[in-house]
C-alpha cells in the first residue's frame, strides 16, 4: 500500500484528510456514516472560554455552489468541553484537534491553557479568521501585527502543535502567514470563509440576521487554491488546505499546490461519508501514478 502518512509540526497523521471545524461536530455525530478512526484527524467545533449562544436565526443560507453561515461560534465553553466532550473525543481513534476562538487575546490564551493541560489533545487550531463574530475573530487575522501578537501570546501558553487558521479577507495572505510563522506557529490552515451576503429581493431584506456571513463550498475553491499555493511558497512551516474540497481530486490539487494536509468542510453536509471516500480516492491516485508516499505530491505542481 502507498503510504498516506504526513506530519503537521510534531503531529504525525495516518493520512492528510482532516475535517474542518464546525462541519463535523465532535466526530461522534458521523460515526453512523463512516469509520471516524480512519481520518487523519477531527477538528472539533470552535471552543471559547465562556459559553456562546451564537447569532440569531436565520444564520445559514444556500448560495450558488456554496453556502453562507453566520452561526457565531455557538458552544458551551471550555469547562463544558473538559467535563463532557473531552472524554468522548479521546476515544475517536484518531487525533482530536480543538479549534480555539476568543474575543480578546486573553480569551485565546485562557482556552489554550486549558487545552495544553489535556494529554489527549495533541494540537489546537487557533481561529483568528472567523468573520461571524462582532469582537475578536477575523479582527486578529487581517493585520500582521495583531496576528503576530495573538499567536505569540498563545505560543507562550501552549506547548503542543499550534495551527493558525487564516482569513482570506485580506489583501496579501502571505503577510499574515509569515507573521504567524515568526510568532511560533507550527502550521497554518487556510482558507476560512470569504465574507459574503445574500439578499431576499421579495422582502427587500438580507437573508442572514447578521447581514453578512462566511461563504464556503465549491465556489471558494479557486481562491483557496491560489492562496494555498502563494502561502506554501512564502513560509517554511506546513500548510493545511481548506476550501471547497468535495472529492479526492480536489484534495490532491491542494496538495500539489503545496498543502501537507487538507480539511473537508461544507461537503460533509452533502455527503457525511465524503472524507472516507477522499482517503480511498487519494490512495488510488497515488497508486495509479506510481507514487510510494503522499509526501511526494506535496508542492509537486509544475508551473
Amino acid at each position: 500500500m502507498v503510504s498516506l502518512e504526513t506530519s503537521i509540526g510534531s503531529l504525525k497523521l495516518a493520512n492528510p484528510v482532516l475535517t474542518a471545524s464546525g462541519t463535523f461536530g465532535y466526530g461522534t455525530e458521523y460515526s453512523d456514516f463512516m469509520d471516524v478512526s480512519k481520518l487523519g484527524a477531527v477538528i472539533v467545533k470552535g471552543t471559547t472560554i465562556k459559553p456562546r449562544e451564537g447569532n440569531p436565526y436565520p444564520r445559514m443560507a444556500e448560495t450558488p455552489s456554496g453556502m453562507l453561515n453566520a452561526v457565531g461560534l455557538q458552544n458551551k465553553g471550555a469547562d463544558y468541553f473538559v467535563k463532557n466532550i473531552y472524554p468522548v473525543v479521546c476515544k475517536l481513534g484518531c487525533p482530536a484537534i480543538v479549534n480555539v476562538s476568543g474575543s480578546t487575546i486573553e480569551d485565546y490564551v485562557a482556552v489554550a491553557e486549558v487545552m495544553d493541560s489535556l494529554d489527549g489533545i495533541p494540537a489546537i487550531e487557533l481561529n483568528i479568521s472567523c468573520p461571524n463574530v462582532r469582537q475578536g475573530g477575523m479582527a486578529f487575522g487581517v493585520n500582521p501585527c495583531s496576528a503576530e501578537e495573538v499567536v505569540s501570546a498563545v505560543r507562550k501558553a501552549y506547548h503542543k502543535t499550534l495551527i493558525v487558521k487564516l482569513s482570506p479577507n485580506v489583501t496579501d495572505i502571505t503577510e499574515i502567514a509569515r507573521a504567524a510563522e515568526s510568532a511560533g506557529a507550527d502550521a497554518v490552515s487556510l482558507i476560512n470563509t470569504l465574507l459574503g451576503m445574500a439578499v431576499d429581493a421579495e422582502r427587500r431584506r438580507p437573508v442572514l440576521s447578521t447581514v453578512t456571513g462566511g461563504l464556503s463550498g465549491p465556489a471558494v475553491k479557486p481562491v483557496a487554491l491560489r492562496m494555498v499555493w502563494q502561502t506554501a511558497k512564502a513560509v517554511s512551516i506546513p500548510v493545511i488546505g481548506i476550501g471547497g474540497i468535495c472529492s479526492a481530486t480536489d484534495a490532491i490539487e491542494f496538495m500539489l499546490a503545496g498543502a501537507s494536509a487538507v480539511e473537508i468542510g461544507t461537503a460533509n453536509f452533502i455527503d457525511p461519508s465524503v472524507s472516507a471516500k477522499v482517503i480511498d480516492g487519494m490512495q488510488a491516485y497515488l497508486s495509479r501514478h506510481g507514487f510510494n508516499s503522499v509526501k511526494e505530491i506535496i508542492g509537486a505542481l509544475e508551473v
